[in-house]
């Protein structure tokens, strides 16, 4: 069971870890990158969404931690750039890989950092209480978003 939020976090962060070294072996228009990519931008995107609306919201009330919250959130939406830009391409075009392979560093940096860095500070201001119920607001926060997502998504114009 998780104990908290930094938990919480670090669980979808070893996840999109595991992904993004299974899409960095993937080669052309493969099944694994026509499933797995798909996957983690969804994952990346309703993840970022959450962490935003709980953890960085209330973080950006510390003096402590506001500095870090909107580092953070400004790599969230440097990453969506990347994302947006990935799936407007082919995923047989020669670059989607070397794009790809900007978005997992990114990525890599973002949660290193947040896990090294924000989270310490972040635990120091906030109570035990606090990053326990932050748990089920992040888990509540996720399924709107992914559900705001679906929502898009089906009123998206055909092609």
């Amino acid at each position: 069971m998780t104990t908290d939020i930094f938990e919480r976090l670090r669980e979808d962060h070893d996840e999109f870890r595991t992904l993004i070294d299974i899409l960095e072996k993937t080669e052309g228009d493969s099944e694994g990158r026509r499933e797995i990519f798909p996957k983690l931008a969804w994952m990346v995107r309703t993840h970022a969404h959450a962490e935003e609306r709980v953890l960085y919201a209330e973080l950006m009330r510390y003096t402590e931690t506001r500095e870090l919250a909107g580092h953070s959130t400004k790599e969230h939406h440097e990453a969506e750039e990347i994302i947006e830009d990935l799936e407007g391409k082919s995923l047989s075009d020669s670059g989607w890989l070397t794009r790809f392979k900007t978005l997992a560093e990114e990525l890599r940096h973002h949660m290193d950092e947040e896990e090294k860095e924000v989270f310490p500070v972040a635990g120091r201001v906030l109570s035990a209480d606090r990053k326990r119920a932050m748990v089920d607001e992040f888990d509540r926060a996720r399924r709107t978003e992914a559900e705001k997502a679906r929502e898009e998504t089906r009123l998206q114009p055909l092609s």
